[in-house]
C-alpha cells in the first residue's frame, strides 16, 4: 500500500507524537508499506510563529524523526514546502469545496472560539491544503488521529467532486483514501488529565536529558484521589500505569499492578521502574538525535533528496490535474 501523512514543525516532539503517530509510522516503512512523510510547515502559518527559528525547529523535528526510527531509505521525507504541487492543487480544490461544509470543520469551530483574535484564513481553509497533501500522492491509506478524521472525510469529498466533474466516469483521476487510525493507548500527560501537549506543558520530550525526564516523571501525578477512594487498589485508575504498558514488559506490569493493589510497592519505587524501562528506549533516540543535529546538511540532504522524489511524484500527478481542468 501507499502511505502518506505529515507532522507539523510546532517544537520538540513528544511521547504522545510518538505512540500516536511516528510508532505507528515506523511499523508500516517496516512492513514493506510505501511511505511518503511530511513535515508540514505550511500548515503550522496559521499560528502566530518566529520565522527567525523556523528552519531550526524543521531540522530538528527531521532529526528526531530519523532517530526515533524514520529511514529516509525505505521512506519519502520531506518538507511541504519544498514541493510547490500542494499550494498548486489546494487552489483547484479550493474552487470544488463546499463552503458550508469548511465551517463546520470542527477543529476550525474549536480553534475560533479558543482564540476569535487569531483566526484567518489560512486557518478555515486549512482543510483543503491537507486535502491536496493528501489528494498529489494517491495513497491508499492517511494514518491519522481522531481529531483528524472530519478532515479526511472531506479530502473523499473533493476527491470525489474532481473525478465527478472532470474525468471520465472510467478513468478517474484520485483514489478516496481509507482512513487509518492508530490502535495505540490514548497517552495522557504528566497532570494524568488531559492529552500529552506542548499546549498544556504536561509532556516529556522524546530527546529530552535523562534528569529532566526523571524530574517531570517524579511529579507526575498518579491515581487522582477522589478516584482511589472510590476504587482502591486499582492499578488501571493510575497514569503512570498506563504508561507502563507503553514501555514495561508485560511480566513488569503485572508485578507492579500487583504492587499497586496490595499497597507493597509505593509511587516513588513505580516511577523508577518506569523511569528504567522509558530510558531503555528513549536513550537510543536521544543518542541518534544528538549524533544527528551534529552534522546538519546531512539532514538538509536528506530532505532534499526527499523533496526531489516528492516534487517528482507530484508534478505527474498536477500535469493530469491541468489537463483535465482545461489549462492550456
Amino acid at each position: 500500500m501507499r502511505i502518506l501523512s505529515g507532522i507539523q514543525p510546532s517544537g520538540q516532539l513528544h511521547l504522545g507524537n510518538y505512540f500516536g503517530a511516528i510508532y505507528n509510522w515506523v511499523r508500516l516503512q517496516n512492513k514493506g508499506e510505501e511511505c511518503f512523510f511530511f513535515i508540514a510547515d505550511l500548515h503550522a502559518q496559521t499560528v502566530p510563529y518566529d520565522a527567525a527559528t523556523r528552519p531550526g525547529i524543521i531540522l530538528e523535528l527531521a532529526a528526531t524523526l530519523i532517530a526515533a526510527g524514520v529511514d529516509p531509505k525505505k521512506s519519502t521525507l520531506f518538507v511541504q514546502s519544498q514541493v510547490p504541487a500542494h499550494t498548486q492543487l489546494s487552489w483547484i480544490l479550493s474552487c470544488l469545496a463546499p463552503f458550508g461544509e469548511l465551517e463546520r470543520m470542527v477543529q476550525f469551530k474549536e480553534k475560533s472560539d479558543a482564540n476569535p483574535q487569531a483566526v484567518n484564513v489560512g486557518l478555515f481553509t486549512y482543510p483543503i491544503l491537507q486535502a491536496a497533501d493528501v489528494l498529489l500522492y494517491r495513497p491508499d491509506m492517511v494514518p491519522v488521529g481522531i481529531d483528524q478524521a472530519q478532515h479526511l472525510e472531506l479530502t473523499r469529498t473533493l476527491a470525489h467532486k474532481f473525478n465527478n466533474r472532470f474525468c471520465p466516469a472510467d478513468e478517474p483521476l484520485f483514489k478516496e483514501p481509507q482512513t487509518l487510525h492508530s490502535t495505540t493507548i490514548k497517552v495522557l500527560g504528566l497532570d494524568g488529565q488531559r492529552k500529552m501537549s506542548k499546549s498544556f506543558n504536561n509532556y516529556i520530550g522524546l530527546v529530552e536529558s535523562e534528569e529532566a525526564i526523571w524530574e517531570k516523571l517524579r511529579h507526575a501525578a498518579t491515581d487522582p484521589a477522589r478516584v482511589r477512594r472510590a476504587d482502591p487498589g486499582n492499578p488501571d485508575i493510575c497514569n503512570v500505569f498506563a504508561w507502563h504498558k507503553l514501555f514495561s514488559p508485560v511480566e513488569v506490569q503485572g508485578e507492579r499492578a500487583e504492587g499497586c493493589r496490595t499497597a507493597r510497592i509505593g509511587c516513588i519505587d513505580c516511577k523508577k521502574t518506569l523511569f528504567t524501562h522509558m530510558n531503555a528506549i528513549l536513550a537510543p533516540i536521544r543518542e541518534r538525535y544528538h549524533e544527528l543535529m551534529r552534522q546538519p546538511d546531512d539532514i538538509r540532504q536528506v530532505l532534499e533528496e526527499g523533496a526531489i522524489r516528492a516534487r517528482k511524484e507530484s508534478a505527474a500527478t498536477m500535469e493530469k490535474v491541468y489537463n483535465l481542468v482545461g489549462a492550456l
